[in-house]
């Protein structure tokens, strides 16, 4: 796309459908300053665009979004101007998704961990490969899950499995995402993309006008909600990682994920982030 020059985040097709794809894969789309910067950005370019009728929102390689990239956590940790500026940008990437007018399908292709998790059910309709998975790890981490899980997850769910699988940060597999509300449907993983691009089309091709404002009077419901609780959130999650605790939970949450990625050079199963 003209104008958009961002190689953590990319956008590509023509016609009615574009194609945005996290892009870190060497880091299982983990956010840095970059990705979330993009992340918050692309809705308005691509409102603005007005060929552009439907997106599809996928991640590079193995992951849909590891969440956020353990150096950048640490620097929202120690450094409080960059902290306030990153709880900043984390709203705007929950506003601009709920207030942007054209569907996403979200196909989640891989694991989507805090807030990959956030953006996958930000999405109007997600689809899910059958070998991914959400989690949001925010509160076994040290942090509150401000941007998204306790915003989205109980207009989804009920508010009993929110809790639930807030506060332990347990995995949630594709079939019990589909039964909980998370996921429209679980997809064959070499299938995921085609499935994603056909419904974008089928979307594209409804009325605009009729598609569109039903989509803005559908997040009514979730922008309303969202703004009882966002303000506190967002406090909160910033004071949270300013805990004197974080940087030891990070260390030892870090550790596990290396010792789970050796295991994975040597054949074993891969605990992902």
């Amino acid at each position: 796309m003209r104008n958009w020059d961002r190689p953590e985040l990319t956008i590509d097709g023509d016609g009615a459908v574009r194609l945005v794809t996290i892009n870190r894969p060497e880091n299982f789309n983990a956010v840095n300053e970059a990705l979330h910067d993009a992340l918050a950005d692309v809705w308005r370019v691509l409102q603005r665009d007005r060929d552009v009728r439907a997106v599809v929102l996928t991640g590079a390689g193995r992951a849909f979004s590891a969440g956020g990239d353990m150096e950048y956590l640490r620097r929202v940790a120690s450094d409080a101007d960059f902290r306030y500026r990153t709880m900043d940008g984390a709203r705007r990437i929950v506003s601009e998704m709920t207030a942007f007018h054209k569907p996403v399908v979200a196909a989640v292709n891989g694991p989507a961990v805090g807030l990959g998790c956030s953006l996958a059910v930000l999405c109007d309709v997600v689809l899910m490969s059958d070998q991914a998975f959400f989690a949001d790890p925010h509160v076994s981490l040290g942090v509150v899950a401000a941007d998204g899980g306790v915003l989205a997850w109980p207009l989804m769910m009920s508010m009993l499995r929110a809790k639930e699988y807030l506060l332990t940060g347990d995995r949630i597999d594709p079939v019990t995402a589909e039964r909980i509300g998370l996921a429209n449907r679980v997809v064959a993983a070499d299938e995921l993309l085609v499935e994603a691009h056909s419904l974008a089309e089928r979307l594209a091709a409804q009325p605009a006008q009729a598609l569109w404002d039903t989509k803005r009077a559908l997040n009514l419901h979730a922008q309303r909600t969202i703004s009882t609780v966002v303000d506190f959130a967002f406090a909160a999650e910033s004071e949270t990682f300013a805990h004197a605790d974080f940087h030891e939970t990070l260390d030892k949450y870090q550790q596990s994920v290396g010792l789970a990625s050796a295991a994975d050079t040597t054949g074993a199963s891969r605990k992902e982030q």
